[in-house]
Parts: structure tokens; sequence; C-alpha cells
């Protein structure tokens, strides 16, 4: 097995349990000024269950992503493995293993693909010895070059890279940092087709061995790639399951068609669901 292989592939309810690393969400409420963002959200996130979370603008779910890691503040509670994350400090958050990433990839664009790597996990080293070129590449940053596809612009300044290849490293830098749960916001938006499905394929390569969850708009990469849905609208949980469940909910449904942003994104998920119910009706 190569280091770019898993060993277990990413599965609707998690491949490990509580056994392992995981993001316990309860009664988790954000308040700007009076106005609710997120009111008593609950969710349970394991390792290996690829959690896509959708909802119409306006839902709350970069909101949510934003109190997970401490940019926001909150009530209620959100564990990770048992330990309180809520009043933590963003860094100290990061270092328990949460990392995230925002719509616009936040790299050092003036480096290289390799020092961004190494900058990542060089935690605790000086800023002079950071920038120098180490004689070896660390294991870690290796095996994050060969599961983003990035191995072969270690030398390459990461401004130049594609839109797509800047999210990669983005994501290796969090991987590099020994993150344990990624929360990754619309990764895809902006790529191409061809950097979506790379993108995709990225995300199952490490959503076997962690716990990733993605907020996404994009309803065709949702289908193609997660294990499980969450649904906020209004800044609640609305409906939770398969991708299969959650498209077939009426409540689902209702509010998408409801939006004039949602509409085209399950139109066609409501049609064809009707249609396979008026099919079996005839069968």
């Amino acid at each position: 097995m190569t280091s770019t292989e898993t060993k277990h592939e990413p599965a609707f309810g998690g491949n490990a349990g509580m056994s392992s690393d995981y993001l316990e969400i309860r009664n988790l409420t954000v308040s700007f000024d009076g106005f609710k963002a997120n009111t008593d959200v609950n969710m349970t996130l394991l390792q290996g269950d690829l959690r896509f979370l959708i909802g119409p603008n306006g839902a709350g779910k970069t909101t949510l992503i934003d109190a997970i890691t401490g940019l926001v503040p909150a009530t209620g509670s959100v564990t990770k493995s048992g330990v309180e994350l809520l009043g933590k400090k963003v860094h100290q958050i990061a270092r328990l293993g949460v990392g995230r990433t925002f719509q616009t990839a936040s790299v050092f664009e003036q480096l290289t693909v390799l020092q961004n790597l190494d900058i990542a996990a060089g935690a605790g080293r000086s800023a002079l010895t950071l920038l120098r070129r180490r004689k070896a590449v660390l294991p870690k940053i290796q095996e994050a070059l060969e599961i983003t596809g990035l191995g072969d612009l270690t030398d390459k300044p990461a401004g130049v890279l594609a839109h797509g290849q800047k999210q990669w490293l983005e994501i290796g830098m969090l991987l590099v940092q020994d993150a344990s749960v990624l929360l990754l916001d619309e990764p895809v938006a902006g790529m191409s087709s061809d950097e979506r499905e790379e993108t995709g394929n990225l995300l199952r390569r490490i959503g076997g061995e962690r716990t990733v969850v993605v907020v996404e708009h994009d309803m065709d990469f949702m289908r193609a790639f997660a294990t499980s849905v969450t649904v906020l609208a209004g800044g609640k949980v609305l409906s939770e399951g398969t991708v299969e469940e959650v498209q077939a909910d009426p409540k689902v449904q209702e509010v998408y068609l409801g939006t004039a942003a949602g509409g085209e994104e399950l139109a066609a998920v409501a049609a064809s669901t009707a249609h396979t119910t008026e099919e079996n009706s005839h069968a």
C-alpha cells in the first residue's frame, strides 16, 4: 500500500465510531446583535464519514465552521474527542487538530510549494530556519505532496499555481499540521470540471482517515462525493442523512425550490424523484 492510499474508504456513519477522533456539536447557537445565525445546532461528525454541509445562502454554514474554529463566539458545546473547543483561542483549536480552509486559498504566494508546507509543518522553528531549504524533505511533507498530487511542483511559487492547485496546497498544509478534523469552505468554487473531479478524489483520499466536513453549493459535486449530508436552513439543521435520503426529503425540496438561489439546484432532483415514484406506482 502506498502512502497515497487510505486504509479505509469514506462511508456513511464513518468507519471508526466514537473510539477515534470525532466532533460533537450540541445546542450550538451564534448570535450577532440579537440575530441568531445558528440556533441549537446538533451534529455528530465521525472519522471516515465525508460530510457535506449544504443549504441556501444565509443558512449559517460558514458561520457554523467559524464558531467551531473560534473565529466567532458561540454558546452550547463543541467537543473534539471529548475536549471542549468553545472558549478556546483560534491557535489552541488548531493545535488540537482542527483545521479549516477558506473560499480563497490562504497560501504564501511568493514562497514555493515546499516552503509553504515546510512553514505549516514547522511549529517551533525560527523564521530564518523555516525559509532555509531542508537537506531532506520531512516524511509527512512528502506524504502530503503525494496525497495532494503536487509532488512535481515543489519548487514552483504558490502564486503561479492554478486555482485548484492552491486549494490542494492549503489542504496539504493542514495535513502536515496533523489536522484530524478538516473543515473545508466551498473548496471547488471557481474550479474547472477536471479540478472538481481531482478535488473530490483528494477528499476521498483524506476522508477515510479523518473527519472531513465540506461546505458546498455545487449539488453535482455533493452527489458525486458525499457519504452523508446535513442541510441547514435559517441557521438550523433541517435534514440529515445519506444523499438519497436528503434529496427525497420534502422539507429540503421545499426550502431549495422556494429560493431563487436554490431553485435550479434541486429542481432536477425533485423531478427525478417524482418520476421514479410514478414509475413505481405503475409497476
